[in-house]
């Protein structure tokens, strides 16, 4: 069977080819949309999204749809994802792909909007500079999501090699992966405010 020219990946089949690279960028774009969060609650958005439900639920919308466009397009290219691992396909510079996908999410989870608007003010001395408190404690919350999340994608990368041996089984994750986003953004779309 003669061997088809394949055409660049796609960012989804990167993401597998390049494993933990992608995965610790994703974290840390991840921890930026936290950040940003926590720069939009000190400028007095949180308490604005905690308090109207039509901001919440745009927010809550934007978040599920995305997580769903994720998903589903790790469902369609699962294939693909076992493939681009086989071949060798990889990215060798650091993807701002992966980055924006975890910005994304961490921005638009409305969750930690009200997380961090009811937990955040706790530990803000009002006599300081409220604005600057509010940063720091978003930066250290940042970081230590960095630490966390990034030692689970160490760790899973480990067990990535494993599955990479097989290309069924590497179709298998991609659609599974796939599934479970789908599952999470069908679930933000559907869960209800904590009042």
């Amino acid at each position: 069977m003669p061997m088809r020219r394949r055409t660049p990946p796609r960012h989804t089949e990167r993401y597998a080819a390049s494993g933990r690279r992608e995965a610790l960028l994703t974290v840390v774009g991840n921890a930026l949309g936290i950040l940003t969060q926590i720069c939009g609650l000190a400028l007095g958005l949180g308490p604005l999204i905690a308090a109207s439900a039509t901001a919440y639920t745009v927010l809550k919308v934007i978040g599920a749809g995305y997580l769903l466009w994720l998903g589903v397009q790790a469902v369609r290219h699962r294939r693909a994802v076992a493939e681009a691992f086989h071949s060798g396909v990889s990215a060798m510079t650091p993807s701002l792909h992966a980055v924006r996908a975890g910005y994304v999410v961490g921005v638009t989870n409305p969750k930690t909007v009200v997380f961090f608007a009811a937990l955040l003010p706790q530990f803000v001395d009002p006599a300081g500079p409220v604005w600057s408190q509010l940063v720091a404690l978003g930066a250290i919350f940042a970081v230590l999501a960095i630490v966390l999340d990034g030692s689970v994608a160490l760790v899973a990368s480990r067990a990535r090699d494993w599955f990479a041996s097989s290309p069924r089984r590497m179709e298998r994750v991609g659609g599974v992966g796939g599934l479970m986003m789908v599952g999470l953004g069908t679930g933000l779309l559907f869960s209800g405010r904590a009042d």
